[in-house]
């Protein structure tokens, strides 16, 4: 036994490892209640705000109008989230917080069951707990589940799905297969088809690497399990399709599934080596750990082949031979995707956190010094996130949104009246406008481009006054109309907000 290893089983060592998983917590929960930023938060809070106060679980809408682009479970925790907390940032992002977590409980699962092997010695009391504390400290997984986005919902099932299919092939026992399916099934509730792409191609590249045919067992299990998980996705998209039948085909699968796949429809083009950038920086400040990671996994592999493809590596080579074909899937299938945003990648992370902690383990173990110098990183990391989210993120976030412009109008009593927009559209507006925004036809936001529309949007509402969002670079262009008479009642960087009536 090394010394690192008898420190880490010392009661003052549980004391330490206690803490971490508390200081964890904390960051994860921190910052939940600043302003939404983004295009997407905003959205995505409104929709669950709007099913919430319909008391309706299926259908998701924005401003009214059916709004399709994703499945229910997000709407769902955020709803559950407002019937507790009430309607708040805080409750749009509790879900995500909590999925995040769960994120990092999964992996300390995964590393609960990896087992003692003499030429490795590793302890089973140790390495979950150095896993946890990398995922935990893993600035990609602390941002996302941060957000009030669907894709850290997606991260956590995907992640469960893993880690249950792994030790089944460690355990044997159904149970684990159980798990993998009905988590297959909420990550199809989570994100739509990739919850059950992703699993099944991820086992089947790993018994590709692995040159070994799945057990008869797994087979037969594809059977019942993907009625399983059908039956878990078929809480939401069979009343769904039994509402609004090809209605939602079309705007779900086909034009948010395929179309967003096969070309750029949605305006967010990248090259296509974007992930192989972005996924890396989501590691910090474990990059070079990854990096080494991989490099390692690659020489292993290779020695593996050139020796004897047939021999058992190992529970930790097969682990990290896991994760590589983990981490491969999501990489390769959205690098070939005409839409790119960063965080499609996430549910990769855990699997680049995986190769990073077997390089740390390795390392930590060695001396105390060099645990401690990891345990340190991982310290310096949470504190400097903790005040990031506490000190700059709330000014930021302020700067960001409309929030305060609105504020002034509900102070005002100016609750209520439409919210016409000139020039550009604000999607910040969407959950704080203090009453209808404008929209065309297919319900999307709506521009207005001088006074005059205003005027004539106001009659055409019935309405002799209105509030207008506008850049505040164009701001004159209201106050020095003949038509209308404006008050700017707040503005910032972005928007200014002005109360208008007819003249």
């Amino acid at each position: 036994m090394t010394k690192g290893e008898s420190a880490i089983r010392n009661p003052r060592s549980a004391i330490i490892w206690l803490l971490f998983g508390a200081a964890i917590v904390v960051v994860f929960f921190a910052g939940l209640t600043i302003p939404l930023v983004g295009p997407d938060e905003p959205r995505y809070a409104q929709v669950a705000r709007e099913m919430f106060e319909r008391g309706d679980w299926i259908t998701p809408t924005l401003g009214g109008f059916n709004w399709f682009e994703k499945p229910a479970l997000l709407y769902w925790l955020e709803i559950v989230s407002y019937n507790i907390f009430g309607v708040s940032e805080f409750a749009a992002r509790f879900g995500s917080a909590l999925f995040g977590l769960g994120t990092v409980a999964a992996l300390w699962i995964l590393g609960r069951n990896i087992e003692t092997t003499n030429d490795e010695q590793r302890t089973t009391n140790e390495y979950p707990n150095w896993l946890a504390l990398i995922a935990g400290s893993t600035i990609g997984l602390i941002a996302f589940a941060h957000g009030a986005s669907f894709d850290i919902i997606l991260t956590f099932p995907i992640t469960a799905a893993m880690v249950s299919y792994f030790v089944y092939e460690l355990r044997g026992r159904i149970g684990w297969l159980v798990s993998f399916y009905f988590f297959i099934g909420v990550a199809l509730l989570a994100k739509g088809l990739v919850g059950i792409v992703f699993p099944f191609a991820i086992v089947a590249f790993f018994h590709l690497l692995r040159w070994k045919m799945p057990s008869r067992t797994l087979v037969l299990s594809g059977v019942w399990g993907t009625v399983l998980a059908c039956l878990v996705a078929a809480t939401w998209y069979l009343p769904m399709y039994m509402l609004h039948g090809y209605e939602f085909v079309d705007q779900f699968l086909i034009q948010h599934h395929f179309q967003r796949f096969t070309s750029n429809k949605y305006l967010h083009p990248q090259p296509f080596y974007f992930f192989f950038w972005v996924l890396p920086l989501m590691t910090i400040p474990w990059l070079p750990f990854f990096v080494i990671g991989l490099w390692r996994f690659g020489k292993r592999f290779v020695q593996r082949i050139a020796a004897d493809a047939n021999e058992d590596p190992g529970q930790l080579q097969n682990l990290s031979l896991f994760a590589f074909a983990w981490l491969a899937v999501p990489v390769v299938f959205f690098s070939f995707s005409g839409s790119k945003l960063p965080g499609y990648i996430l549910p990769a992370l855990p699997a680049a956190i995986i190769l990073a902690a077997d390089v740390i383990y390795d390392f930590a173990r060695k001396s105390g010094a060099k645990a401690m110098l990891v345990r340190a990183i991982a310290a310096a990391t949470l504190a400097l996130v903790l005040v990031s989210i506490i000190v700059f993120a709330p000014g930021f976030a302020e700067a960001d949104s409309v929030k305060p412009l609105f504020a002034v109008a509900r102070a005002r009593g100016l609750e209520g009246l439409p919210v016409l927009t000139m020039h550009r559209v604000s999607h910040n507006a969407e959950f704080y406008a203090t009453g209808p925004l404008l929209r065309d036809a297919e319900g999307k936001q709506d521009r207005l481009t001088g006074p005059k529309e205003v005027l004539a949007e106001m009659r055409k509402l019935g309405t002799n006054r209105a509030l207008v969002m506008i850049p505040p670079e164009y701001k004159h262009h209201l106050t020095q109309s003949d038509l209308v008479q404006t008050e700017i009642l707040q503005s910032n960087e972005d928007w200014a907000l002005a109360l208008v009536s007819e003249k």
